[in-house]
């Protein structure tokens, strides 16, 4: 993430606003009779993801006109813009539709194709993680905001490690992610999204993930760096808008590096 560049505030206001606006509109539709529809790709969607993002959009537009959008639902404008919004309405669209709590909602920007501010916000528990470069990361619940930092773990021999599924990982994926599972101390499965918080409050220690668009994870990166964490590839490299999806996130960058150590050797 781009270390030179302090986030404004500005930024950070309007993304929180485009998540309360998301949540206002998704819990409309939680738990409530809906038509869920195939992508392209098999994944569901409904009139909720579509609605919200469409708010999302219309609110950017109003406030930077000149700024870009890449959102899940409706594709992208301006891409080549300096600041490009990346907007993922609900991220677990499955927990949703299924009536799950556990689901979250990702707003990013990036500057010059670098992630620069991150939020994830979860709308039903209402809880939300704020990353901005320059910045702490600050997490939010009923309690009020707190500055939050990742926890010591320098060993996949005492860490916690989360996915999502691991039906997630393809034929020729899966057998390094086994090789992680089978060294982690603890292995929790489920929680999209909502894991990336968790490492980066310090409660996990390690997420992998592959399969993922820029939506999912673009978001995390300034909430993880700004909390002391680390996320890459699986191959080490910085994530950014090119990346191919194969997520590997942690607290404490010894077992960061033990775990590309495992996947690479």
């Amino acid at each position: 993430m781009v270390t030179d560049f302090n986030c404004p505030a500005e930024y950070t206001n309007l993304g929180e606003e485009l998540c309360d606006a998301a949540r206002s509109i998704i819990l409309d539709y939680f738990r409530s009779p809906l038509t869920v529809e195939g992508k392209s790709d098999a994944s569901p969607v409904t009139i909720a993801d579509r609605s919200a993002e469409t708010a999302m959009r219309e609110m950017i537009n109003k406030r930077y006109p000149d700024h870009g959008i890449i959102g899940e639902e409706h594709g992208s404008e301006k891409q080549d813009a300096e600041f490009v919004w990346v907007l993922d309405p609900i991220d677990g669209t499955k927990s949703f539709i299924s009536g799950h709590a556990i689901f979250g909602t990702l707003v990013a920007l990036l500057r010059n194709n670098q992630p620069v501010m991150g939020i994830l916000s979860m709308p039903v528990i209402n809880e939300r993680w704020i990353g901005a470069a320059g910045k702490p990361t600050l997490f939010r619940d009923h309690r009020g905001s707190s500055e939050v930092r990742v926890r010591d773990c320098p060993a996949l021999a005492q860490a916690t490690l989360a996915t999502t599924s691991p039906l997630l990982f393809k034929p020729d994926q899966f057998p390094k992610y086994d090789a992680a599972r089978a060294r982690a101390k603890m292995n929790l499965f489920g929680g999209d999204c909502y894991n990336y918080g968790l490492v980066a409050s310090g409660s996990i220690d390690l997420t992998i993930e592959a399969g993922m668009g820029v939506y999912d994870y673009l978001a995390q990166v300034p909430i993880l760096t700004g909390a002391g964490g680390i996320m890459s590839d699986w191959e080490g490299k910085p994530l950014g808008m090119h990346s191919d999806g194969k997520v590997i996130t942690s607290g404490d960058h010894r077992l960061h590096q033990e775990v590309l150590e495992l996947f690479n050797s």
